[in-house]
């Protein structure tokens, strides 16, 4: 048996596999965040109590008697603080807490946005990276910044919490913003100017590999054994990526939910000024482009919640059976984010005439992220990776109307696989790969991951003129901002 756990950040989520990668069970457990003072914090010593009881839940119910190996996959930034106890000195800051946007100006003052994106990958200073809340606690808790023996992401405590090892693999410690991606060691100068050493920080090791086995006092809290191998994983988005199949250069694993993630791997030589956020990639030495649109599925949340009554369903339906018209909407509801990176930016409806609707409103926010979409595919080609297709996760893959439509917008063909939940299965797939069910990534995708639908782009040349509209509303725009 194999597990695929994810660390979320609304939900922690576990997926039971046999041998033959047959799902056995999937729970989940909700996280419960403190939110005072504008602050978000979690209690990690609470979250790892509650992924052990989980766990055990499911051995348990399942009658399991082995398990052969988990894996990890989740969410990246948030910190977590130990003292020389190896517990927590305070509550884990979740990367959603915004904090530190002082310690950013700081940061920017010493560091170029060339510099940052050269060393980290990274495209700027955000109070998302783990850095900015260290200078934080430099600056605001000096008792916790003082007393701290290792600064920890999540993933690595519940790693650590299992296995007593300390380690923190790449393509997580890409988004501590103090890891220097290309030298796969950690930013010195970034550590010399928020004041930590490098004996604060885990051990840094490759993605996919294992940690070493359950402590004792684990094994007998989870219901299972010693021998159990606890493997360190990957990002989630990438663990969706190896779970939906996508482990070469030319596809794109697209995560439509409230914020768009659309993930691909880099051919060679990689580019270290490329525009876009880069990322360690789940394999040694390959590397992975995640540009992120904020203003993606909530761009449909947003106008279904502020301006028509029907559900998404009937908004489908609906749409499927809509004739062509010239409405666009630019869905940069808080600003741009890859290719352009204007915060400035706003949403707009252009040609709103009276014989339009709300369905038509719906279809031109769907169409105008899917614009959004074939902007980066274009920038994601300009930078040396020939793309084949995409395969679409999250809340938009439900919607055959949006799948279509990304379709004929990209030109690039639109496959929905079997499995919802990508990163556990990619998770317990890493697991499989690392105990030698598979000998390679290759041989878990062809067993495991399958296609459910698929979407042929068709030839529109009434989308791509309004693709062309699209960018030039867009450039003027910004424009009518700058008045």
């Amino acid at each position: 048996m194999y597990i695929g756990i994810d660390l979320g950040s609304t939900n922690m989520k576990a997926a039971i596999y046999d041998k033959n990668f047959t799902l056995i069970d999937r729970q989940s457990r909700p996280v419960e965040y403190i939110r005072e003072n504008g602050f978000v914090e979690f209690n990690a010593e609470v979250y790892c109590a509650d992924l052990a009881e989980l766990l055990r839940s499911m051995v348990e119910a399942n009658h399991i008697t082995e398990i052969r190996e988990m894996a990890f996959t989740g969410q990246a930034e948030s910190l977590v603080v130990v003292g020389k106890d190896g517990k927590p000195l305070m509550n884990a800051i979740s990367w959603m807490d915004e904090r530190s946007t002082r310690e950013c100006e700081e940061l920017s003052k010493v560091f170029s946005a060339e510099t940052c994106e050269a060393v980290t990958g990274q495209m700027a200073v955000l109070p998302t990276w783990p850095a900015t809340k260290i200078q934080w606690l430099r600056n605001n808790r000096p008792e916790i910044y003082n007393s701290a023996e290792t600064y920890m992401l999540l993933k690595d405590y519940v790693v650590y919490y299992l296995t007593g090892k300390k380690l923190s693999d790449m393509s997580i410690a890409t988004f501590s913003f103090y890891f220097d991606i290309y030298n796969k060691c950690y930013w010195r100068q970034m550590l010399e100017t928020i004041g930590i050493s490098q004996s604060q920080l885990p051990t840094l090791c490759e993605p996919c590999s294992v940690a070493g086995t359950l402590l004792p006092e684990m094994a007998e809290k989870l219901c299972m054994s010693t021998q159990t191998k606890v493997n360190v994983g990957t990002l989630d988005h990438f663990a969706g990526m190896i779970g939906t199949g996508n482990i070469a250069p030319g596809g794109i694993t697209l995560s439509t939910g409230t914020v768009m993630a659309m993930a691909t791997m880099c051919g060679q030589p990689t580019p270290k000024s490329c525009g876009s956020a880069m990322h360690y990639g789940f394999l040694p030495d390959t590397y992975v482009m995640l540009p992120v649109a904020e203003s993606g599925g909530v761009s449909l949340e947003w106008f279904k919640r502020t301006c028509m009554q029907a559900d998404y369903d009937t908004m489908n339906r609906e749409l499927s059976q809509r004739k062509p018209n010239d409405l666009l909407f630019l869905p940069y509801l808080v600003g741009t984010n890859a290719p352009e990176f204007h915060s400035e930016a706003t949403g707009v409806f252009w040609g709103l005439r009276q014989e339009h609707d709300a369905i038509d409103m719906a279809g031109a926010v769907m169409e105008g992220v899917s614009f959004v979409l074939k902007k980066n595919c274009l920038h994601i080609a300009q930078k040396g990776v020939e793309l084949t297709g995409i395969i679409a996760t999250g809340g938009g893959a439900k919607s055959p109307v949006w799948c279509q439509y990304q379709a004929d917008i990209t030109g690039l063909p639109v496959h929905i696989p079997a499995e919802k939940e990508a990163a556990c299965l990619g998770a317990a797939m890493i697991a499989g790969v690392s105990d030698g069910a598979f000998a390679a990534f290759a041989d878990a995708v062809g067993a495991c991951v399958k296609m459910e639908k698929h979407y042929t782009p068709g030839e529109s040349e009434h989308l791509q003129k309004k693709y062309r509209r699209f960018c030039a509303l867009y450039e003027a725009a910004l424009k009518i901002n700058e008045i």
